[in-house]
């Protein structure tokens, strides 16, 4: 299978407006205390020109507002927006409202694309994922919050956590049971619930190790919420009873490519710190650069960043071809193995500026406190490698005797070159 990541030139050209303007209209902004609204004055002069330029939205179809790139092109471009947190927000892909978004644009019906799909698309709605629970993280069919049906509504009773931006949003995409005896991934589904509704208990933005501090509510953060006898109608089912799993895939597939490629753009940065203190700090009679445990830092860092964008190209080359589901496997390799990428290079770049990179003097310590949690989002690593394991395994049948057995495969071949050896005899 031959593999193709080339884009035209105009697209090309397009990547590289981006580069300079992440580098020089929203990476500066990293370094200014801007409250919400200074930030939403400061940055709505660029998402006009993102607009201006067809790439706002890029991860839907053009009938939607979006661009219809292709995963291939929204890797290239999410690789250049992964360098600064504030970028995906000024192009308008930012998480989890791009995944809520391409759900909705997968399993709503028109009438919810026009009240809850066009509104967030056009930035006047924020939304939330509302999946994990403190029991039910990386196995989703241990969820326990339930939604039943009563008349023309549902009743949505739970506890959820880590609900992406759950403080903030306009309306909540809730992942809930609805048929607790079915099949383990036909038991859910999602839902629509809009912010205000009685019952929705926002209890705080969880404290992590990329914000330690509770906080007022504030976009981006994980929050705990308990759903008490919430009712919604039932027209706000998203799909078909059952659906959840489907979806959640359907969300999660794309969105675990744009993670990683965003890895790699963060993963760039952190690179280029780590070569420039190389070639700048002097040390113990020679530049850092000299020095071959820093140079096998750089070399390490280099292969890995390199092996991670081939994978995660090739799995979104893959998806553009055969759909998510033809990228599973692919698509599992590639967030743990990006996200241990992630992790080795900031922690390298950190190790050769010394005390300078432990202090937030440089972005070092926030992008590697934000680095450990991309083990564990979207899946934890271990559930990925078991995937990888169990699909790569299916592969293989037991044997008695190893099929690579030298006496069994000699006497094999002294059977099926009989006539050779025969010959051979005779001309001794």
């Amino acid at each position: 299978m031959a593999w193709d990541f080339s884009t035209e030139p105009e697209f090309a050209e397009k990547l590289e407006w981006m580069r300079g303007f992440v580098r020089e209209e929203i990476i500066p902004l990293e370094v200014l205390d801007l409250d919400a609204a200074a930030f939403e004055r400061a940055t709505a002069p660029l998402k006009q020109e993102v607009k201006a330029r067809g790439l706002w939205a890029a991860h839907l179809p053009p009938e939607l507002g979006g661009g219809g790139f292709g995963q291939v092109k929204l890797g290239l471009m999410h690789e250049i927006l992964g360098q600064c947190v504030y970028a995906p927000q000024v192009f308008g892909n930012n998480a989890p409202d791009s995944g809520n978004a391409e759900l909705l644009a997968v399993g709503a019906t028109e009438e919810q694309k026009k009240q809850w799909l066009e509104p967030l698309l056009d930035g006047r709605l924020r939304s939330a994922f509302s999946m994990t629970e403190p029991g039910a993280g990386a196995d989703p069919t241990l969820l326990a919050t339930r939604a039943e049906r009563d008349g023309d509504e549902y009743v949505i009773n739970g506890h959820k956590w880590f609900t992406s931006n759950g403080s903030v949003a306009d309306f909540l995409i809730v992942m809930a049971v609805t048929d607790p005896g079915g099949p383990p991934r036909r038991r859910a589904s999602m839902f629509v619930v809009p912010a205000g509704t009685p019952g929705v208990d926002i209890l705080r933005d969880v404290p992590t190790m990329s914000e330690p501090h509770e906080q007022p509510a504030r976009p981006g953060g994980h929050t705990e919420i308990v759903y008490r006898d919430v009712r919604i109608p039932a027209e706000n089912l998203i799909g078909n009873e059952g659906d959840g799993f489907l979806l959640a895939q359907q969300r999660l597939g794309p969105g675990r490519i744009h993670h990683c490629m965003r890895w790699l753009g963060q993963s760039g940065r952190a690179f280029d710190m780590l070569c420039e203190r190389a070639q700048s700090r002097y040390a113990h009679g020679s530049l850092l650069a000299d020095k071959q445990m820093v140079q096998d830092w750089i070399a390490a860092s280099a292969a890995e960043m390199t092996a991670a964008r081939l994978m995660t190209l090739q799995a979104a080359w893959k998806m553009d071809q055969g759909g998510t589901a033809a990228a599973l496997t692919d698509i599992a390799m590639i967030k743990y193995y990006g996200a241990t990428v992630l992790y080795n290079v900031i922690d390298r770049a950190i190790q050769v500026h010394g005390s300078l990179g432990y202090t937030t003097d440089l972005p070092l310590e926030a992008m590697y406190r934000h680095a450990r949690a991309a083990r564990i989002y979207d899946g934890p690593d271990e559930v990925h490698k078991v995937t990888v394991a169990r699909r790569i395994l299916k592969g293989y049948e037991p044997r008695d005797v190893p099929s690579e057995h030298v006496p069994t495969r000699r006497a094999a071949a002294r059977e099926k070159f009989a006539w050779l050896l025969d010959t051979a005899a005779v001309n001794n």
